[in-house]
């Protein structure tokens, strides 16, 4: 399942991009989903919403501005956002095609490893998720030329999605990614990977850091961060809602993301 390969590797990117020609659906509460609303409220926020569910160890009065309310859909909407990840006979997701260059990328009407190629995850109807190398130690020697000309000359990109390891912080081959998607004008999103690797104290103090570098160095990232914890699954579901409505196959009670 796509959204399963959110990794927790360092710095790896994933894209979306828009389906075409798609249909409305009825939504449904998925069983998965189901059962975390059945969760107590302080173990629900904790695996929904962990941005504030750290907020409760900040020291009274010294409060930053997390950007909590940036992204801020319902639980409802989250339900809806989960059926669109959900695998059904009706909403298959699948992997689609590999591609070295955007030669290669396929034209698309609707759209565990060290990753070497592009690879294509078709979402149901909706939408592509596209998990590209990473530009760290092991990233292909044609790195460049692939993922570069990839993110600066897909047209109908959506959003590009840059995995930073909460465990260390950025990173200097996290900064090089930061600058190639400030200089392509690419809005992208900062998602924190491992988050259940560290104490609250030491997560807390990376997301801190990793939200001021956000608000004082770039101008092109999404202002809230989304931790998240493929172990836990921490964040996740939150994520899929964002990723939903950005592909523009959910509106969220009140908010749109542009």
């Amino acid at each position: 399942m796509a959204a399963r390969r959110l990794r927790s590797g360092l710095g790896q990117l994933f894209a979306t991009r828009t389906a075409l020609g798609r249909g409305r659906r009825a939504y449904n509460t998925s069983q998965a989903f189901a059962e975390v609303l059945r969760l107590p409220s302080k173990q629900l926020t904790k695996l929904v919403f962990p941005l504030q569910e750290l907020e409760r160890h900040l020291v009274p009065g010294s409060r930053p501005d997390f950007h909590l309310k940036t992204f801020d859909p319902s639980l409802e909407d989250i339900a809806k956002s989960d059926g669109v990840f959900t695998a059904t006979v009706r909403n298959r997701i699948e992997y689609l095609s590999s591609a070295v260059s955007l030669d290669h990328a396929p034209d698309l009407l609707c759209p565990e490893g060290h990753t070497k190629k592009m690879n294509f995850f078709k979402v149901g109807k909706y939408f592509t998720l596209v998990d590209m190398p990473g530009y760290g130690y092991r990233a292909p020697e044609d790195f460049v030329k692939m993922v570069e000309t990839y993110l600066k000359e897909r047209k109908n990109l959506m959003r590009t999605f840059l995995l930073v390891d909460s465990v260390v912080g950025i990173q200097k081959m996290d900064n090089i990614a930061i600058e190639m998607c400030e200089e392509f004008a690419l809005p992208y999103v900062m998602v924190l990977t491992k988050i259940d690797k560290s104490s609250k104290g030491h997560l807390l103090k990376q997301v801190l850091e990793i939200q001021k570098f956000v608000d004082t160095k770039t101008q092109g990232c999404f202002p809230q961060l989304f931790p998240v914890s493929a172990v836990t699954y921490s964040g996740i579901h939150l994520l899929r809602c964002f990723i939903a409505n950005i592909t523009g196959n959910l509106k969220t009670n009140g908010f749109q993301v542009s």
